[in-house]
């Protein structure tokens, strides 16, 4: 039975045969459009209306429906845009972050630090039988065998090579002066002007009391050599 046949509508009583001007098209719109507003309400509704209305209020209704499924089909595909979007998205991130990991674990292994050569040297005592000059070639080749860089180590490093009265001397310069070697020339320079003959001043000390002379007085003597 067709929708607009209820029986149980006593006030619409239409069927297709009293429509029979419009199409069938027309009619599949006119039963969707009393699913949607009601039977009673289309009924009236056409009643009211002459053929000509009749037929262009029939095209407005399915002309609505063919907006709202592109509407659907426009959200739809809008999602769908915005998900695959998305999908690009986290895709370049997960590339970016793979990229950075294999550039940090590159950069690690270029930037992993050479392996040093500890070479030791000769301790220098200050007495004449050493070469000053000799120790300083010894000194600058452990420094580069070693990787120092730091001023302040090579420093550390060239005084933990001295022994006796050298020793003595940079431990007294350094009670007086705790930065009396800004660098490791200055601690060279400063050794050789005290060391080094025919200056140093430790030559003017006569043979008999070198063998002879404490640490303290040594000490004493190196303090007042600065003043």
């Amino acid at each position: 039975m067709n929708m607009l046949d209820d029986e149980d509508d006593q006030s619409f009583h239409a069927t297709r045969d009293g429509y029979s001007h419009l199409s069938d098209v027309e009619w599949d719109a006119v039963e969707r459009m009393g699913s949607t507003m009601g039977i009673h309400a289309v009924s009236v509704m056409l009643e009211a209306l002459n053929r000509d209305a009749q037929h262009a209020t029939i095209a407005k209704f399915i002309q609505n429906e063919l907006d709202a499924e592109r509407e659907k089909v426009s959200l739809l595909h809008q999602q769908g845009s915005q998900q695959a979007e998305l999908l690009r998205e986290q895709g370049a991130q997960q590339f970016e972050l793979l990229r950075q990991q294999q550039a940090a674990a590159g950069g690690s292994m270029h930037s992993r630090r050479p392996e040093t050569l500890k070479i030791d040297i000769s301790k220098y005592l200050g007495v004449d039988e050493d070469s000053l000059l000799r120790w300083f070639v010894e000194l600058d080749d452990a420094i580069r065998a070693r990787r120092i860089d730091d001023g302040d180590t090579q420093v550390a490093f060239a005084q933990s090579n001295l022994a006796g009265r050298a020793k003595t001397w940079t431990l007294g310069l350094k009670l007086h002066d705790p930065y009396a070697f800004g660098s490791l020339e200055v601690f060279k320079s400063r050794l050789r002007q005290t060391f080094e003959p025919p200056r140093a001043e430790f030559n003017d000390t006569p043979v008999a009391c070198r063998g002879v002379i404490g640490p303290r007085a040594l000490l004493e003597r190196v303090l007042r050599s600065q003043r």
